[in-house]
């Protein structure tokens, strides 16, 4: 199967023409909207069904776009050295995108009194959504396959980023056949879906699983395990060069601390709550009008 880029060509110039100009828009930037907004609809849910106010929802949606695209931004420079990504459409780590929309959605909650612990509880399905919607962004714009492979199910991504051909390949340490020729695109593993299809299970999942009778946290500690596991096994067939200890790469290295942090904190948090967390005003409904 050959799988072509989704981009809605613009006939102008959205933005400072020589210093950020969009003239397109591309599915990745779609589904990072929708995975956004998505994701700030399930905690509304969550806020609604606890009977809390629900702008929280809209408050660390907000963070995590900010804090987020700025991480992912940063973390993407720190690899690569190139500053003028910062401008550009392009260049996002999902680790950065992590980690600066995890500092900006605490601070947000530190700022409004309200406890770490239930931020990340409320935090931890919209998480496991929005990845799994991120990379449906990814496979639009064919980014980030996998190696090649015979499997039925297999992928040619001629105009990809980078396209799937035997020299990219190479150039990305993937197992190439010998007779492949330069220029030659070649069917690969569309690692992209298994991580749509294993995350939204994982979302599945832990919104069954918001009623547990553990202390408030521990639902996000299950998602810590849960998104180090799955990225872990997928990097066994990407297509990556950022192998960093061995044949580990950066993310199989960082999946393996998630791992270990979700872990210490699920047998931190397996027990109950011994006494209810003190929830800031912010999360106090707001009160109904008088007629």
């Amino acid at each position: 199967m050959t799988v072509y880029p989704f981009i809605i060509h613009i006939p102008f110039c959205l933005g400072i023409p020589g210093v950020f100009c969009i003239d397109e828009i591309t599915g990745y930037g779609i589904m990072m909207l929708v995975a956004f907004f998505m994701g700030g609809w399930a905690m509304k849910l969550e806020l609604r069904r606890r009977h809390l106010n629900e702008e929280y929802a809209t408050d660390i949606m907000i963070a995590a776009m900010i804090g987020g695209i700025l991480g992912a931004k940063l973390w993407y420079v720190a690899l690569t050295g190139e500053p003028r990504a910062l401008l550009s459409r392009g260049g996002l780590v999902w680790y950065g995108g992590f980690l600066g929309g995890t500092a900006a959605v605490l601070l947000n909650g530190w700022w409004k009194r309200i406890p770490t612990r239930f931020t990340l509880e409320l935090a931890a399905p919209a998480l496991a959504l929005g990845y799994c919607l991120g990379r449906v962004g990814c496979f639009l714009v064919n980014d980030d396959y996998g190696i090649p492979t015979n499997l039925p199910w297999a992928m040619k991504f001629p105009y990809g980023l980078p396209p799937s051909t035997v020299e990219n390949l190479r150039a990305m340490n993937a197992p190439v056949p010998a007779d492949g020729l330069p220029g030659q695109v070649l069917a690969v593993h569309p690692t992209q879906l298994y991580e749509v299809t294993a995350m939204f299970v994982v979302f599945w999942l832990l919104w069954r699983l918001r009623n547990h009778r553990h202390a408030t946290g521990w639902l996000f500690a299950l998602y810590l395990l849960f998104a180090g596991m799955e990225r872990f096994l997928v990097e066994l067939v990407r297509a990556k060069d950022d192998r960093l200890i061995g044949a580990l790469s950066l993310a199989q290295v960082t999946s393996i601390l998630l791992v270990a942090g979700g872990l210490y904190l699920l047998r931190r948090w397996d027990l109950p709550e011994q006494q209810p967390l003190p929830m800031g005003p912010a999360l106090k409904p707001p009160e109904p009008l008088k007629a």
